[in-house]
């Protein structure tokens, strides 16, 4: 068995805000009900850091790792509980105008179409990981 390869990301503290797809496909269509059209912003109004994605990920039961952090910004690194390096910072993937946070209000969409979000971004993020390990389980066969 071969070493796992080293998950390279960006700006670990840009907070996000995280919706599931889910969500935003049931607004769509609530917001195509209506008579007349408008514009809605279909959001969670919780901002998510990189690094919170990335920790709810490893939790995942088919990985099970706990991430232990070193170094600071650029030079940043993650480490599993053996100590092997499983994540790093890499600056080619920092966006060239990062915004710190980005956050949606949905209180349009609350109002006028009676939408909310009802997946946590705790499931969201198991799903999506629950979902990649299938794919590349497939893959491998």
């Amino acid at each position: 068995k071969g070493e796992s390869p080293v998950l390279k990301l960006g700006n670990l503290e840009a907070k996000r805000d995280w919706g599931d797809a889910r969500d935003f496909v049931r607004g769509m269509w609530l917001a195509l009900q209506q008579e007349e059209p408008g514009d809605y912003v279909l959001a969670t109004g919780k901002a998510r850091s990189v690094r919170e994605f990335v920790e709810i990920a490893f939790r995942h039961p088919q990985i099970a790792a706990k991430i232990y952090w070193e170094g600071k910004g650029q030079d940043e690194i993650g480490r599993d509980e053996k100590g092997r390096k499983v994540l790093e910072v890499d600056p080619q993937f920092y966006r060239p105008s990062e915004v710190n946070v980005l956050l949606g209000d949905w209180t349009l969409a609350r109002e006028k179409l009676g939408w909310s979000p009802e997946i946590s971004f705790d499931n969201t993020v198991n799903d999506m990981v629950h979902s990649a390990l299938d794919r590349a389980t497939r893959e491998s066969i």
